[in-house]
């Protein structure tokens, strides 16, 4: 199931792979916004925000709706989910691993004999 999302996952991670995308979601996490209200803490061309909005609608992790002349772009999470769906395979691959590393590391300090009665100054 999760080799299955690969194709759109890569289009996800790799939105999310930029600091000035990830930080425009941030900001659409906590309500709509416009383009220009997105491009402004930035310093670049309305655009060049509009290449990184781009980017994210392309991913499916905002969605653009035009009123007039103005664009409001809002969070679509569901991709997102996808993402913390395949992230959290691999976290639960890794603790599984690092538990059985664990209990092998303590099954070996057990079997190790103790010298000198444990004082290492003999």
């Amino acid at each position: 199931m999760v080799e299955l999302l690969a194709p759109h996952l890569d289009t996800v991670f790799h939105a999310l792979g930029d600091a000035t995308r990830r930080t425009m979601l941030r900001e659409l996490s906590r309500g709509e916004r416009t383009v220009s209200q997105l491009a402004e803490p930035f310093d670049m061309s309305l655009a060049a925000a509009s290449k990184h909005i781009k980017t994210l609608e392309n991913a499916g992790l905002i969605q653009r709706e035009v009123r007039g002349r103005t664009h409001f772009c809002r969070l679509a999470p569901g991709p997102l989910a996808e993402a913390h769906e395949w992230l959290d395979f691999y976290r639960q691959f890794w603790n599984s691993r690092l538990d059985v590393l664990e209990q092998m590391l303590r099954e070996h300090d057990q079997d190790k004999p103790i010298l000198n009665g444990g004082n290492d100054n003999d």
